[in-house]
């Protein structure tokens, strides 16, 4: 019998998103379908987490952002958001000396003072444990959404221009970024959601301005290796051209290859 073939192998190595960002949705569906509750869903999707972080880091990938939990998702049931807030104060606790083990560093985006102090203590002790490590950066993203997020910049930027810090007319798309939870962080290459559905649900929509963007029917428990290297390959196929034409692009690249300079040589 035949192993299976590792679809890495298929990868352009050189060509690998700088930071992949991941709506992880579909765990209750998958649950329902196999007539569990749906925490059991939630807590499958956790190796889903696992398997996606570990591969993002043996591949190199520098920033991986997953949403976690949505400021939206407060209106859940009272029971799924208990059962949700202890999985995420149960991960963090497991897999913080794996992660440490494998260099990847937590950051946490989000209203995180909205979560249980129990919660919050247990992802601030994994971040301080996981700081030095300077391997794939893993933003989580909890109580977070993208309105809440340029809505607490503005304010941030609004106050500075009352203080006599800042003129309204310094104020630059970069002014706006440094305010961000993800100041000092690229912006997202590829943005993946999972589940079928085809929206980007006030995630990161600042940040995801020229994301390439992936939406499959996978069921995120259901999301493995071979799923996201399929979302990498899709990727690799795109030409991301950033309002300019393909001809530009081609020179672009040439330019940028290693021997090579913006000066054309004449050989006459």
């Amino acid at each position: 019998m035949n192993e299976k073939k590792d679809k890495t192998d298929l990868l352009d190595m050189n060509r690998l998103p700088e930071h992949v960002a991941i709506i992880m949705d579909g765990n209750g569906r998958w649950a329902r379908r196999r007539a569990m509750m749906r925490s059991e869903g939630h807590a499958e999707g956790v190796n889903s987490v696992n398997r996606i972080t570990r591969l993002s880091s043996d591949l190199g990938i520098r920033y991986l952002t997953l949403y976690a939990f949505s400021t939206e998702n407060w209106k859940r049931p009272q029971a799924e958001v208990d059962a949700l807030m202890h999985l995420i104060g149960w991960t963090i606790r497991k897999e913080t000396p794996d992660l440490v083990k494998n260099n990847v560093k937590i950051h946490l985006l989000g209203e995180i003072d909205r979560l249980p102090e129990s919660v919050r203590e247990d992802l601030e002790a994994g971040r301080q444990a996981t700081a030095h490590c300077t391997g794939l950066n893993l933003m989580i993203c909890l109580s977070y959404s993208s309105r809440w997020e340029l809505t607490n910049a503005t304010r941030r930027i609004a106050k500075k221009v009352k203080a006599g810090e800042l003129s309204p007319d310094n104020i630059t798309e970069d002014t706006i970024a440094s305010e961000l939870s993800t100041s000092g962080i690229p912006d997202p290459d590829l943005l993946i959601r999972t589940g079928g559905e085809h929206r980007i649900s006030n995630f990161l929509l600042w940040q995801c301005a020229y994301s390439e963007l992936y939406f499959t029917p996978v069921l995120w428990p259901d999301f493995d290796n071979d799923a996201f290297v399929d979302a990498l390959l899709d990727y690799q196929n795109r030409e991301r051209r950033f309002g300019m034409t393909s001809d530009q692009v081609s020179v672009a690249h040439h330019n940028d290859e290693p021997g090579n300079d913006s000066t054309p040589v004449n050989n006459n």
